[in-house]
Formats: structure tokens, sequence, C-alpha cells
């Protein structure tokens, strides 16, 4: 019992307080994905998969987004496009921007049931993709490829916003694996 729990506390699940007892660490919803993200250290077989499931999610979520979008919503993902504009040598504050346009477009959709499924994909991605964007060069594409987006679902078009998604989450993913299997290489002795 006392190695399960060492266990559980290494993966981050479970807080243990000597002499006071074992505490979850989060919300179930929010155990899962960081339990599950060490199942994505194991290959790349796993995270192409969840790559290709996130392309379809995310494609989806632009479609109705460009349909179901509000004003509020718009000015969120301005802000966040500028916001990645103004960060393109901050990395750090740039996927923070990113994550936040995607989570607003997520909220736009107005689907709970697949916004949660992009979270929880993305969550399970994060390993990989607090890295993926490398240098000011990827960033700036990532920017004009999210302005193509923001453009489309003002417009209220959305097949041009599936279509600007469909190329974000190609090249996105593509740099999503080029780290993942970079990862891999580094992994195996």
């Amino acid at each position: 019992m006392r190695e399960a729990l060492a266990a559980l506390e290494i993966l981050g699940i479970v807080d243990v307080r000597p002499g006071s007892g074992t505490y979850l660490r989060g919300m179930a919803s929010e155990l899962l994905p960081q339990t599950l993200r060490w199942v994505l250290l194991i290959g790349e077989r796993h995270t192409g998969q969840l790559l290709e499931l996130r392309e379809g999610l995310e494609i989806y979520v632009a479609r109705l987004a460009a349909t179901r979008a509000d004003e509020a919503i718009l000015i969120r993902l301005e802000r966040g496009v500028e916001r990645m504009r103004s960060t393109v040598s901050e990395l750090g504050a740039f996927a923070k921007a990113d994550l936040d346009f995607h989570h607003a477009l997520a909220e736009a959709a107005g689907n709970e049931t697949l916004t949660d499924h992009v979270h929880v994909i993305r969550s399970l991605l994060q390993v990989y993709a607090d890295r993926a964007v490398q240098d000011a060069s990827h960033a700036e594409r990532a920017v004009a490829e999210h302005e193509a987006i923001l453009g489309a679902v003002r417009a209220k078009d959305a097949d041009a916003a599936a279509s600007a998604m469909a190329v974000h989450m190609a090249t996105a993913s593509a740099r999503l694996r080029a780290d993942a299997t970079a990862t891999d290489a580094k992994d195996v002795p």
C-alpha cells in the first residue's frame, strides 16, 4: 500500500501528509489528463493518434465558432492574437496566449462536451505543446494562422474557419510530432 501511495504521489495524484492522511491533489477531471501525460512518454504512436484526434476536434470547433461567436468572444480572440503577436520572442507568454485563443474559440463553439474533449486532448499533449514553438519564425507563422482563423470566425464563414484551422493544425501537429520524435529518440539508450 505504501509503494502504491508513493507512486501516486510521484505522479502528482495524491499528497501524502505524514500524521494527517492522504489527499487527492485535484478533482478527478484534472487528475486524469495529468496522469495520462505519462502515457505519452511511452511512444510516438499514441502521440500521433492524439494529434489526429485534436486536429479533427479543433477543426470542428472552428466551424461551430464561426456560426456561434458573439462580440465578447471575438474581442477575446482578437486580444489573444494581439498577445501572440506581441510575444513572438517570449515563447512562454506566446504559448499562454495561444492556449487562451483556443480556449476562447472552444467556448464560442457552445458545446461543453466538445470543449471538454478538446481540453483533455490538449492537456495530454501539453508535455510536447509547451515546446512546440521553438523560435520566433514558428511563432510568427502561428500568428498568421490564428489571424486567418479569427478573420473567418469574424466573417461567420464556417468553411473558411475550418480550412484555416486545418492549415494551423497541420503545421502545429508537424511541430509537435517532430518534438515527440526528438524526445523519444533522447530516451532511447
